[in-house]
């Protein structure tokens, strides 16, 4: 099964090579790493170009923000399964898709999550974001796999929609919500680290930030029927709390 991976950068010369060297250790043969750039102003570019063997698409313009691009980068897909790699981030092995497209097809799977690290600037862990089988009420109880290692059939972005821009920071979230709950897609919780994460964040960079991602968050769960959403919304990062030890 081909794996269509789709990097959202913005000026990120420190981290991209990085990212893009993350993929390209990859074991699995069939891999298309599709990289969205918003129009980056630093090195970023000069450096994506040094491995421009190993793309399939660069494509370098303007866009609406991080869920616009990855949206554009889902319309140039052509593998089976679609994931997403952030430019700060790395695959934490050279068997990380490999596994993906085992646990695809052994499970006979529409999406597959597994786990994260969160790590800050020196490389120190600083959370450890394990995550668990999805419930039929997992959500409704405040659950979220971690995004950066979700993946899913490109086939559900046709047939259920793309990150919804009215969302904000929380379209990934409202995605998964809407894919795992609303829709009920047969998924599998592949219980391996798939990411190394750079801590940080748009919704976690401020208090604003982090009160207008709450209210992104309970619309995105009164839109997919969560049972009690303001339940769901104290939930959600109490659950995180373990993270951390």
């Amino acid at each position: 099964m081909k794996v269509s991976l789709i990097t959202v950068v913005y000026n990120a010369q420190d981290t991209i090579a990085r990212c893009i060297e993350s993929v390209i250790s990859q074991k699995h043969p069939d891999i298309e790493h599709i990289i969205i750039d918003g129009g980056s102003t630093d090195n970023t570019l000069p450096i994506i170009n040094q491995y421009r063997s190993s793309i399939s698409h660069l494509v370098s313009e303007p866009d609406k923000g991080i869920y616009d691009a990855m949206n554009k980068g889902i319309k140039l897909a052509t593998g089976q399964i679609i994931g997403t790699l952030n430019a700060d981030d790395r695959l934490a092995g050279a068997d990380v898709l490999s596994a993906v497209v085992k646990a695809f097809i052994e499970n006979s799977a529409e999406a597959v999550y597994g786990n994260l690290l969160i790590v800050n600037l020196a490389g120190q862990v600083k959370r450890k974001w394990n995550s668990k089988q999805c419930g039929v009420n997992s959500f409704n109880l405040g659950f979220m796999p971690p995004h950066p290692t979700f993946y899913c059939k490109r086939e559900l972005f046709q047939k259920l929609g793309f990150y919804s821009l009215q969302y904000g920071s929380a379209a990934d979230y409202e995605l998964m919500l809407r894919f795992m709950h609303q829709y009920k897609i047969r998924n599998f919780y592949l219980n391996k680290v798939m990411v190394i994460m750079q801590g940080g964040g748009v919704s976690n960079s401020s208090l604003i930030n982090r009160v207008k991602a709450w209210s992104f968050d309970l619309k995105a769960m009164r839109q997919n029927n969560i049972m009690v959403p303001v339940l769901a919304l104290v939930l959600k990062p109490l659950r995180k709390i373990y993270q951390y030890f």
